[in-house]
C-alpha cells in the first residue's frame, strides 16, 4: 500500500511538470534538448515519473524556473522572474505574429489567384 502512495504521488510530479511546461509554453523537444535526453525520453517522464531522479527533478525545476517544491504539489507566490515574464511575452508574439503571417499568406495566395485570372484572360 505504501508503494502505491508513493506512486500517486510520482505521478502528480508529471502532471506538475506538464502543466509548467504547457504554461511556459515549452516543446516536450524543448525540454528534453534541456535535459539532454531524447524526445521520447523526456516523454516517459511526464507519463512515469517514476523514472524521475532527484537530478532531473532539479534540472526540470530550473528549466521551469521554479522551486523542487513546486513540482511537488507546494503552492508558488504567483510572483514570475524576470525570465519567466520576458518567455511569456515572447511566446505572446510569436503567436501573434503566427498569426499574421498566416493571414499575409492567404492575402498573397489571393492576390497570386488574381493574377493567374488576369493573365489568362
Amino acid at each position: 500500500m505504501f508503494a502505491h502512495k508513493d506512486s500517486y504521488k510520482m505521478n502528480k510530479v508529471g502532471i506538475v511538470i506538464r502543466k509548467l511546461r504547457d504554461k511556459m509554453g515549452f516543446t516536450q523537444d524543448y525540454m528534453a534538448y534541456e535535459l539532454e535526453i531524447s524526445q521520447s525520453s523526456y516523454g516517459r517522464l511526464e507519463k512515469d515519473d517514476s523514472r524521475l531522479n532527484a537530478i532531473k527533478i532539479r534540472e526540470i525545476a530550473k528549466i521551469l524556473d521554479v522551486s523542487v517544491s513546486v513540482l511537488f504539489g507546494e503552492k508558488e507566490i504567483e510572483i514570475l522572474s524576470d525570465k519567466s515574464k520576458i518567455i511569456l511575452q515572447h511566446n505572446k508574439l510569436i503567436k501573434k505574429n503566427r498569426r499574421e503571417i498566416n493571414s499575409l499568406k492567404k492575402q498573397i495566395s489571393q492576390l497570386h489567384n488574381l493574377l493567374e485570372k488576369e493573365n489568362n484572360m
